[in-house]
């Protein structure tokens, strides 16, 4: 069982107790905004979201592995990381996360998705680990600057996405440059 501990955070697998505050959060047009799903998020779909996961291992190439995450001590969902290790590279990884309204702007998503970067590389051993974001969520782009990712490409109008062509900003990081990081 996957379970990873920062400073504040506890991320672990996803359950089914979580998924009345999953689908609360992810219902939230805000939060779903930019996601690729609409709101309201069914409980259907989070079922399905769940048994996915229990049938495959953390890391498994193609599969992409949902966790949740919790404050220390205090539990209940507050939001979810994500990382999907790549099928055709297993030496690659793409992350995503969501967070619930009331925990965004506290540092939650940076301290998760660090401690995420640092399972990745340190533990998976990978080579290289990617994130996109639309062009118009600021705070995800600044999220993804402040863990140290690097922006490599703004892709104009390259996704239609919930009825208009989109844009989007592709940030990645390396092995080295997470290890030369914490130092």
């Amino acid at each position: 069982m996957l379970t990873l501990f920062s400073n504040r955070l506890c991320l672990r697998p996803l359950e089914s107790q979580d998924l009345a505050a999953f689908c609360a959060y992810r219902s939230d047009p805000e939060v779903a905004r930019y996601q690729g799903w609409d709101a309201p998020y069914a409980l259907e779909r989070a079922t399905a979201l769940l048994e996915e996961m229990q049938r495959h291992a953390p890391g498994t190439p193609g599969h992409w592995t949902q966790m949740a995450v919790e404050r220390l001590g205090q539990p209940g969902l507050i939001g979810d990381c994500a990382f999907h290790v790549q099928a055709d590279d297993h030496q690659q990884a793409l992350v995503g996360y969501t967070f619930a309204r009331e925990f965004q702007g506290q540092g939650f998503a940076s301290e998760a998705v660090t401690r995420l970067l640092g399972f990745l590389f340190d533990d998976l051993n990978l080579h290289r680990v990617s994130a996109y974001c639309d062009v118009n969520n600021l705070p995800s782009a600044r999220l993804l600057e402040r863990v140290g990712m690097r922006l490599e490409g703004h892709f104009v109008e390259n996704i239609w996405f919930k009825g208009a062509w989109c844009s989007e900003f592709q940030y990645a990081m390396l092995k080295s440059e997470w290890h030369q990081r914490q130092q």
